[in-house]
């Protein structure tokens, strides 16, 4: 059978040239939440290179959502510019440029790769001064290492929530196609769906249809502001190691779609301080396609 691979696809109304998308990652070269000359080259390379989607790193709405000191910011208007002349540069090659939205959630605030990703007690910028607080569904840590984070109460939830609403205004002024939502490796959303990280009594807890509430509320804020001639995906852990299955997933997957999400982007794991990666499952070319 003849591939498709570099045949176009239409996803609303967004022609991408061929099916090569590039996932986002993390470059952890933002100063204090702004685009660098490094950002600009880097994804101009990618889109010259010939991929058909090529999507900007996770980029945080909310300062405290950060992963480390480094992540890209979009928590206020001043990032537009460095935002825009990326996604300017990438269609500039004939790509669609794609930017993802993100939340760390209690996994936030650590140190950088090089400096061996160890959660940092405080550091100051990023617009939250010297106290840059660990957040999430529940006061439980993400391992030993981590510090025990706030629970978020209803009022901080919703204003995470319009957090993302306003995040998606500067994404359209800076020109982005299309828009994911992170949803997985630990991070504030996937921390809403796991019973594991999720131990509330309020309609953010206890059962599936409430532990899914949390996604599918700031899927709702997203896109009342995203046009609706643009795709919207999600990225989940299909499965991790801390009991969440494909069917979790599959439950979930079927509420976006009828919430507006047109593409579940499928990883894995990042649920605790293991690895979904074991003995058993060892890491092997194409090992996240089965999901």
């Amino acid at each position: 059978m003849e591939s498709l691979l570099f045949t176009p696809m239409d996803l609303r109304g967004v022609r991408i040239r061929n099916r090569v998308v590039v996932s986002p990652m993390l470059t952890y070269a933002a100063e204090n939440g702004y685009t660098q000359d490094l950002h600009t080259q880097h994804y101009a390379k990618l889109a010259y290179g010939g991929a058909g989607l090529v999507f900007v790193e996770s980029t945080k709405a909310d300062p405290r959502g950060a992963s480390t000191p480094r992540d890209l910011g979009i928590w206020k208007d001043d990032f537009v510019p460095g935002l825009a002349k990326i996604a300017s540069t990438i269609k500039s090659y004939g790509a669609t440029a794609g930017i993802q939205l993100g939340h760390s959630g209690r996994k936030a605030r650590r140190a950088v790769p090089w400096e061996g990703r160890e959660p940092l007690a405080s550091h100051p910028g990023l617009d939250h001064g010297e106290d840059w607080e660990l957040v999430a569904p529940s006061a439980i840590a993400h391992s030993n290492a981590f510090a025990v984070p706030r629970a978020l109460s209803i009022a901080d939830i919703e204003e995470i929530i319009d957090g993302y609403g306003a995040a998606v205004e500067r994404v359209k002024q800076a020109g982005f196609d299309v828009l994911e939502i992170h949803g997985a490796h630990g991070y504030l959303i996937h921390q809403f769906l796991s019973p594991m990280a999720n131990q509330r009594t309020d309609k953010y807890g206890g059962s599936a249809e409430n532990r899914m509430r949390f996604a599918l509320d700031v899927v709702d804020r997203v896109r009342q502001s995203w046009p609706d001639d643009k795709p919207l995906f999600v990225r989940l852990s299909a499965a991790d190691e801390a009991g969440w299955s494909v069917e979790d997933s599959a439950e979930v997957a079927r509420a976006l779609k009828v919430h507006g999400v047109d593409v579940i982007d499928c990883s894995s794991g990042g649920m605790t301080g293991g690895s979904i990666v074991t003995s058993g499952n060892p890491a092997k070319y194409g090992y996240q396609v089965p999901l």
